[in-house]
């Protein structure tokens, strides 16, 4: 089984920055890819982000691109997400998701692992 503890949301101004964290435990995900996740107040839940099991592979959604940055430190069992430039579209419960895969996947469907969330909150 595999733990997964998001932190670092919080509320922003637009224009602001957050890192999110995601600390992994239980059975080791560093031959896993991993997911940011998100769902906004009403609406489903989105992709944001992913990477493959080494970090060097990485995709993002259209809407954080050039914004955001996923990474992940393998040593310490995290990943993380860097927010720039945040919108109050933002606004959402962040969630982080471990891969069956090595390679990352846009689709939850590919995602066996999932923390409770963490909620980010842009003001305008």
């Amino acid at each position: 089984q595999v733990q997964l503890v998001e932190s670092g949301g919080g509320l922003v101004q637009a224009g602001g920055s957050l890192r999110l964290s995601c600390a992994a435990s239980g059975r080791t995900v560093n031959s896993n890819a991993m997911g940011w996740f998100r769902r906004a107040p009403g609406k489903e839940r989105d992709f944001v982000a992913a990477l493959n099991w080494s970090g060097m592979m990485k995709t993002y959604a259209d809407s954080v691109k050039g914004r955001f940055t996923i990474s992940r430190d393998n040593a310490k069992s995290t990943v993380y997400l860097e927010m720039n430039s945040l919108k109050p579209e933002d606004t959402a419960v962040y969630y982080c998701a471990a891969s069956q895969f090595s390679s990352y996947s846009r689709s939850s469907n590919d995602y066996d692992y999932w923390g409770r969330g963490t909620q980010v909150t842009v003001s305008s």
